[in-house]
C-alpha cells in the first residue's frame, strides 16, 4: 500500500441522531463527517494528530465549504472520500465527496491553517510538510 495515498475513503452510516424529522440528514451533520474523513486520512498517512497538538500545534478549520447535492437519510451507507488540495507554509486544503450507490450527494472543502496554542500561524515542521503532500 502506498504510504501516502491521495485518497482515503471513509465509510459513513447515517445515524437517527443526525437526522430531521423526515428522516433527512441535517445539514451540520456534513461537516463531522468531513472531520471523520480528515481524521482517516491523518491517520492512514502516518500524522499522530493528538501528538501534534501535545506539542503545541493545531489545525483550526478557518473556512468550510459544502454543496449538497442530493439527500442522505436514515441508515443509508456513504462513501467519503477525503483528499488533500493543496497544503502551503501554513494551511492545508482537503476535498470530501460523499457519494451513495455511486451518485454523488455532497462535495465540500475545509481550509485549516496551523497554529501553536496561543492561536498564532506557524510554519509546518517538514516532516509534517511531507506527510500533508497531495
Amino acid at each position: 500500500m502506498d504510504s501516502n495515498p491521495r485518497d482515503v475513503v471513509t465509510s459513513i452510516r447515517v445515524r437517527y441522531a443526525e437526522c430531521d424529522p423526515m428522516q433527512v440528514a441535517h445539514h451540520s451533520t456534513y461537516l463531522i463527517w468531513f472531520e471523520a474523513g480528515r481524521a482517516d486520512l491523518c491517520r492512514v498517512r502516518g500524522i499522530d494528530y493528538p501528538a501534534m497538538e501535545r506539542s503545541g500545534l493545531f489545525l483550526p478549520v478557518v473556512e468550510a465549504r459544502c454543496r449538497y447535492i442530493a439527500s442522505a437519510r436514515y441508515d443509508e451507507v456513504l462513501e467519503l472520500t477525503t483528499c488533500i488540495l493543496e497544503i502551503k507554509r501554513r494551511t492545508v486544503r482537503f476535498g470530501y465527496r460523499l457519494v451513495r450507490d455511486n451518485q454523488t450527494v455532497a462535495e465540500g472543502e475545509t481550509y485549516q491553517m496551523l497554529v501553536d496554542s496561543s492561536g498564532r500561524p506557524r510554519t509546518f515542521p517538514a516532516e509534517l510538510f511531507e506527510r500533508f503532500q497531495p
